[in-house]
């Protein structure tokens, strides 16, 4: 059993963008893009969790490994959760919640917050990216404020979490991405602990964990990939990502 296992949430049944993962760029559904890039990272087991028979095909036609889970789940990380229960038997050390959603992650990303995660400073450790002008009013950017300035390249623990940014404040403020690493330990606690009021407002996940005193650490990515919330997320991506490769 490997130490760290990459488990990687996906559904088709998103409001903003249905059948989301099995959209194509370059003739590749999106969670098998996202998927590679995992394995490309090389830094343990790869795991696609999904209620849908659609994703689990396509996955495993592809090499890789995919399970069922429960189609019920209220968050992404109560998905991996079942997958790390029931495939994972609760071993691996480090537990890596990577979205589905960002085909054009920088894969070094992945290694860099395992390679942070192993210093066993906090419960949890993401990463983000900087806060555009135009972004600072779009409600699907999550916004994430740190004690230091991580640009840096040194970790900083996390203050808060929301979506729209508060005129007020100025410094060490980022674009979070979606990626998550938990300690054996504190995925256990986070998903035994109940939604709390902050989370369900603002429909952030991590905010639970702030609220329970888990300590959350960001880390600095100089190019934000992009994540795909909408169509127009994804034309943009698609354009991008197939410019880059014909070059």
């Amino acid at each position: 059993m490997t130490e760290i296992a990459i488990i990687i949430p996906s559904r088709l049944d998103a409001k903003r963008l249905p059948n989301k993962p099995l959209k194509t760029i370059n003739n590749k559904e999106m969670i098998l893009h996202v998927h590679d890039i995992a394995v490309k990272a090389n830094v343990g087991e790869v795991i696609v969790a999904t209620p849908d028979e659609k994703i689990i095909e396509i996955v495993k036609k592809h090499g890789g490994k995919a399970i069922f889970t429960r189609s019920e789940h209220e968050t992404g990380t109560d998905r991996i959760f079942e997958a790390f229960e029931k495939e994972l038997k609760k071993k691996p050390k480090f537990i890596i919640n990577l979205q589905g959603d960002m085909p054009n992650l920088d894969t070094l990303a992945i290694i860099d917050l395992v390679n942070h995660m192993k210093k066993n400073t906090c419960d949890i450790g993401t990463l983000a990216s900087n806060l555009e002008e135009e972004e600072k009013k779009d409600s699907n950017v999550v916004k994430v404020i740190t004690k230091k300035d991580i640009k840096k390249k040194e970790f900083s623990e996390a203050i808060d979490f929301f979506r729209l940014t508060q005129s007020s404040i100025d410094n060490s403020i980022y674009h979070h991405i979606g990626i998550y690493a938990f300690t054996n330990e504190a995925l256990i606690r986070y998903v035994n602990l109940k939604r709390t009021k902050l989370e369900i407002e603002r429909k952030l996940e991590q905010l639970r964990a702030l609220d329970n005193k888990m300590k959350i650490e960001v880390g600095y990515v100089k190019q934000c990939p992009l994540s795909v919330d909408t169509e127009e997320d994804f034309n943009k991506i698609k354009k991008i990502m197939e410019t880059y490769d014909k070059n």
